[in-house]
This record gives structure tokens, sequence and C-alpha cells, in this order.
């Protein structure tokens, strides 16, 4: 898939993703407030649960629909549309917020705008990833998807810290206002910006064939589907060492919060190395390498933190897990950006922020509950040994050959 941006690409693609990463630390910061404020409103695992369910189901029911979307319509104003739309029902919870006297009416209207905010969330994702796409030449893109995991790392390196003063000072009223702020800056910054318009190449059919020719292209092309699925399994197996690393801390290392802190910014800043070196290093020539050397890293790094019993240790190898992550993110990606049509790329950017809305919360169902019955560093080696196969079956697989 070749394309060939205008002049001046380079200026209009850091200003896309400026743009998006300060909506995004807004966003980020909104989600955390709310787990937080559950927590501490509630001490229910059960509420914690319920926010957590509304943060990612409904951006995996909607993702493949907004892919879709992004094939059809404009995508910037889809885009800002969104961010509008995301805006506007954090503005009238916070409005209400003085009105609504009891928890549980609080509760349930921060639940239901959980839920806006994640539909939101699964309109924009499909069409910011085409955007990168269309934006930036073929052989640049390893580097600006980098870029583009960077920035993100940062927004959640930096989220917990800005979430945690926020609310030391401040009200929840007022994190749902930081929100509209950012994102009315990241929606300016994005109005003032020129992209393609939607592709008039292809005469649309309804929503539900142009859903259906997704779908067939996305798993009759053999690539396309490798890698989908690919993305799915990687993101379930992520469950044990990256997001029940808090529970792998408070029962092997103490419950303290400074542990839990270091343990969450050890990794973040992984990743934003990760992203650091994938902006300026652009992996290995052929693509299949470095989506398996990051495989069999990111494998080797979670095994090994299910061993570990040294903390200083243990922070050392999440880093090195962050930056393996980042790596089969951005290589992931990448390969998808440059091997998928054109006028489908929105259809499949659909389907795999999908997979990964829907492989997490199913890999939080069943290893969550496995970890009460088995060891968790057992549950880690198995998950990490699995990666590892995973690397050598793709090093292995004809569908990798050339790329």
């Amino acid at each position: 898939m070749n394309n060939t941006p205008a002049a001046g690409w380079e200026k209009r693609a850091l200003l896309f993703l400026v743009s998006q990463c300060i909506t995004l630390f807004g966003s980020t910061l909104v989600s955390m407030s709310l787990i937080w404020y559950a927590a501490m409103a509630t001490a229910s695992g059960t509420w914690v649960a319920a926010f957590t369910v509304c943060s990612y189901l409904p951006q995996f029911l909607i993702s493949f629909s907004g892919g879709v979307w992004a094939d059809r319509y404009h995508r910037k104003k889809l885009i800002i549309g969104a961010d509008t739309a995301i805006a506007s029902v954090t503005l009238i919870m916070a409005l209400a917020i003085p009105y609504l006297s009891s928890t549980p009416a609080l509760l349930g209207g921060l639940l239901l705008m959980s839920a806006v905010r994640s539909s939101g969330a699964g309109i924009q994702t499909p069409a910011v990833s085409a955007v990168i796409a269309e934006l930036v030449p073929e052989e640049k893109r390893m580097r600006y998807n980098g870029i583009n995991a960077t920035l993100q790392s940062v927004v959640n390196f930096a989220a917990p810290a800005a979430a945690g003063a926020l609310f030391a000072v401040s009200s929840l009223q007022t994190m749902l206002m930081t929100d509209i702020i950012t994102a009315v800056i990241g929606t300016g910054l994005l109005a003032r910006l020129k992209l393609p318009g939607p592709c008039q190449s292809r005469n649309h059919g309804s929503f539900f064939s142009d859903m259906k020719d997704g779908i067939q292209y996305a798993f009759s092309d053999r690539l396309t589907g490798k890698l989908l699925i690919i993305y799915g399994l990687f993101t379930f197996s992520n469950v044990p060492a990256g997001y029940l690393a808090g529970l792998l801390v408070r029962r092997t290392f103490g419950e303290t919060y400074w542990y839990l802190s270091a343990a969450e910014l050890s990794g973040f800043a992984g990743m934003t190395a990760g992203g650091i070196l994938m902006s300026t290093w652009g992996g290995f020539k052929q693509h299949k390498k470095t989506l398996t050397a990051g495989l069999l890293a990111f494998g080797i790094f979670a095994a090994w933190m299910g061993i570990s019993k040294n903390f200083i240790f243990y922070l050392g190898i999440m880093f090195f897990y962050g930056v393996a992550l980042q790596m089969v993110q951005t290589t992931i990606t990448a390969m998808l950006q440059e091997n998928t049509e054109k006028l489908l790329q929105g259809r499949v950017f659909g389907l795999l922020f999908a997979m990964y809305a829907g492989f997490l919360p199913l890999g939080m169902a069943i290893f969550g509950p496995l970890a009460d019955i088995f060891p968790l560093q057992q549950i880690m080696i198995g998950s990490g040994t699995a990666l590892i196969a995973a690397a050598g079956v793709i090093h292995h697989d004809r569908t990798f050959r050339k790329i």
C-alpha cells in the first residue's frame, strides 16, 4: 500500500498526534478519576468492576461500526464529532453533580457518562489510526507510530500523578471540567489541520454490507487476519503480568502504595522508552523480525516477573516488559497500515480495537478468578511461555516471509 502525502506532511502528522494526545490526557485523567472515586465512595469491588466494564464494553461493541464510518465519512469530522459528543456529555454531568444528592444517583449518572464516553472512543480510535496511514508515507509509518506510542505513554505516565494532585486540591466536578478544556484545545488544533476527505473512488453499499465486506476482507486476507488474531491473543496474554501486576505486588512484596505506584510507573516508563526506541530505530528492515523479537522478549520478561523475588529487580523487568510491549503494538499497527487496502483501513482498525476491548475484559474475567485458585506467579510463567511459543510460530510462518 503506497500513498504520497503532500509536502509538509511531517508538520501535519505531528500536529495531528499532539492534538490527539491532548484529548487523550483529559480522557485518561477522567477514566482513572471515576474508578478512584467509586473505590473511595463505596469501597465496593462491584462498583469498581462496573466502571471498568463501562469503560471497555461499549468501545468493544461499537469499534467495528466506528471503523465502517471511518471508511464512509470524513475522518477529521468524525474525530471532532466524537470528541465533541464526549465533552458535551461530560459537561452535562459536571453541571448535574450539585443536584445529585444521593451517592447511588451520582454513581449511576457517572456510569452512564462513562458508557457514552467509551462509545465515543470506539468511534474515534479507528479513524485516528486510519488518518496516520493517510498522512505518513509508508516507509515512515513505523517511526511515526513509535512517536504516537511515545506520546501516549507519556500521557499514561503523567495522568495518574495529575489525577492524584487534582483530587487532593479539588473535586470530581473540577476533574470533569479539566477533560472539557483538553477536548476544546485538542479539537481546536485538529480543526486547523487540513486532512484528506472521504474516499470517493468507491460506491458504498449499505452500512451492513460495508461491515460484511470489512469482515470478509480482514479474515480472507491471510496476513491481516493473522495480525488481528495475534493482537487479540497478545492482549489476552498480557493480563497476568500487566493488568494483574498490582495483585502480584501486594501478595509478593507488600501492601504499600509506594510499591504499587513504583510498579505502575516502571511499566509506563518502559512503554515510553519503547516508543522512543521505535520512533528512532524504526525496527528491523523486515517487520516480521521486529514482531518476533518483541513477542519473544515480552514472553521472557512476563515469565521472569513470575519468578522474581526482589522488588528492585522486578521493577527492572517491568521496565523492559513495557519496552517489548511497545515493540509489538507499534509493529502490528504499522504492518496493518502498510498492508491494508486504503478503502478498508477504518474497518480493519475497528476490528483491531474491538480485539483489544474484547480480549482484555475476557482475560480479566478468566485470569482474575484463576489467580485466587492458583499462584499468580505460575499463571504469569504460563502466559509468558505461550508468548514465546507464539514468537516461534510467527518466525516459521510463511505468511510473514516477505514482510
